[in-house]
């Protein structure tokens, strides 16, 4: 379970679910971007309380598993590294022994680790073990900076055992372990194999499914993925049954609130949806599924069960809200101050992690109509000239738009979204926005750069006037009686983000698979509530729905990795 994925209000009845299906320990990550998203600024409050976490579990009965990487995967945004790691430089080195991370890791693991030393069992606490680095050895290979990390851990005052996980290759356990800290190995079938080879590189290592992949993540265009309960629970049951620890990746399913979702890049870059419900036993809502009841039979064959099943959470009734103002984007942007210089500048060069920025620059004309090409565009850009939307361009896809300038000037906008850091491979570390634009062979210079953060749209100016074409606010109020869990659906919209009482719960696309945005009872209140929709492409509706119950799109098979 990812604390960060699911609200502190619902962590007791997430935990309460695990105890009661039979889970005796809790894992976590931890995202160091999420609590330190400007160097030497720190964060551990409200979704970043991992201390109040680790209390809740323990009040729960359950122990506690700590992963703080601090490269955590885990389809989060670049893989949970800061995006400043790349702010003054677009290649520096991550994940090695290159003095610069490591002063930025040490500084930060001095901050993290004496918050998870002081829950460790020897001191009262719930913690039993703690990861090096995260799946390493698909990704590098300097045994030094393994050894590094685990000298800090210790000398952090880690007490309990520390450990490694990697799949079951051997030039990823060559690559990810080293002697004096356990190994363990991650995949979702297969389990017998997979031990197998794990005893070959550590014969003197327990078996250990460190992540026991039972579900699977979603892209967006791609089908929901959805593993076969009983055939998800027999490997599960095959696993126990020879003495294994298992660690079920995800027991818990959760969400991508704001723009946290990561990204992969397998010969096209695929963007992850929203939703990391992960076809978990329990659900991103919270419910337990078929799953969950089959993984509690198992279980109770191994273990005892003492904890019930906590009561569930109410849901809201059906219902319609109309969104009856509205702010052009391009009004917000016109409050706020731009950087400016000859070339535009990346998201890190501006000091933002996600979100958007306007990129805008006066076309000297006249000129003939030529192909205008972004370059290193990273990773969806609406193109606009004179305030009139003419392309959207998108990496991997088209990145060129024809234009020509009749008269001695027009203004040219390019708004970027960052659809989110690749998460695993080469590419993590990528930087967001523009590198150049040019028109046919000419560098355009001359550039004003306004980032527009969307964790916080308090700004937006609404009352204005403005009938600005391109992206639009969307503003409308729904009371409830009692609050209680829901979604929201938006049928007719086509592309942005949604907002309630200030919150962002996340992105929308119509290009699917899920159709709706999971609306946590904690952000909710008796009474009026605002809802704000950021549509970036365009609609004719002026309403959004709010259900009872999911849709997470067309299902697929989850691969048998």
């Amino acid at each position: 379970m990812h604390y960060f994925r699911t609200l502190p209000e619902q962590w007791p009845h997430r935990l309460g679910l695990l105890a009661a299906m039979g889970a005796n320990c809790v894992e976590t990550y931890v995202p160091w971007n999420l609590h330190e998203r400007r160097r030497g600024h720190h964060d551990f409050t409200g979704i970043a309380d991992l201390e109040r976490f680790l209390t809740n579990a323990a009040d729960a009965g359950l122990a506690a598993i700590v992963r703080p990487g601090p490269y955590i995967c885990a389809e989060w945004e670049n893989g949970g590294l800061p995006a400043w790691l790349r702010a003054a430089d677009a290649t520096a080195p991550l994940r090695c022994e290159d003095p610069d991370y490591l002063a930025a890791v040490d500084a930060w693991f001095a901050v993290l680790l004496p918050r998870i030393a002081r829950h460790q069992v020897d001191r009262g606490g719930n913690v039993i073990a703690v990861q090096i680095e995260n799946e390493y050895g698909s990704y590098g290979s300097d045994e030094g900076y393994l050894r590094h990390l685990t000298g800090v851990t210790r000398a952090h005052d880690i007490t309990v055992p520390l450990f490694t996980s990697d799949g079951p290759e051997p030039s990823m356990l060559t690559g990810g372990t080293i002697d004096g800290v356990m190994a363990t190995v991650n995949f979702g079938s297969q389990p017998a194999e997979a031990f197998a080879a794990l005893e070959r590189r550590r014969p003197d290592d327990h078996p250990w499914c460190m992540e026991y992949w039972n579900g699977w993540f979603d892209h967006w265009g791609e089908p929901h993925h959805v593993r076969d309960a009983a055939d998800a629970a027999s490997t599960l049951d095959e696993m126990l049954s020879s003495g294994a620890s298992v660690n079920i990746y995800m027991a818990v399913g959760g969400t991508n609130f704001g723009c946290w979702s990561g990204a992969n890049h397998d010969g096209a870059f695929q963007p992850t949806v929203t939703s990391y419900d992960y076809d978990a036993p329990i659900s991103e809502h919270g419910v337990p599924t078929e799953k969950y009841h089959r993984y509690r039979d198992v279980i109770a064959g191994h273990l005892p069960i003492v904890s019930e099943l906590p009561e569930p959470t109410p849901v809201l009734p059906a219902s319609t809200v109309e969104l009856g103002e509205s702010v052009a984007l391009a009004d917000w942007a016109a409050t706020l101050t731009p950087s400016t210089g000859p070339m535009p500048s990346s998201f890190e060069e501006l000091g933002v992690d996600n979100g958007l920025v306007w990129y805008r620059h006066r076309l000297r004309g006249p000129r003939e109509a030529r192909p205008l090409t972004v370059d290193g565009l990273a990773d969806r850009a609406l193109v606009m000239l004179d305030g009139r939307p003419i392309a959207t361009l998108e990496r991997d896809g088209v990145t060129a738009v024809d234009i020509g300038v009749d008269g001695p000037e027009a203004t040219l906008d390019i708004v970027v979204e960052s659809m989110g850091r690749v998460n695993y491979g080469p590419l993590l570390g990528e930087r967001k926005g523009v590198a150049a634009v040019r028109h046919r062979l000419q560098t355009l210079h001359g550039w004003e750069c306004t980032p527009l953060p969307l964790d916080d749209i308090a700004g937006v100016p609404w009352g204005s006037t403005s009938a600005a074409a391109g992206p639009r606010f969307h503003r409308g109020v729904f009371d409830v009686d009692a609050v209680g869990d829901a979604f929201v659906a938006l049928p007719g919209w086509t592309k942005g983000y949604v907002w309630v009482n200030g919150f962002c719960l996340g992105r929308y696309w119509d290009r699917g698979p899920q159709s709706t945005l999971y609306l946590p009872w904690p952000l909710l209140r008796r009474g009026a509530n605002d809802i704000v929709v950021l549509e970036l492409d365009g609609t004719t509706s002026t309403s959004i729905d709010i259900r009872p119950t999911p849709e997470l799109g067309p299902t697929s098979a989850a691969p048998a990795i």
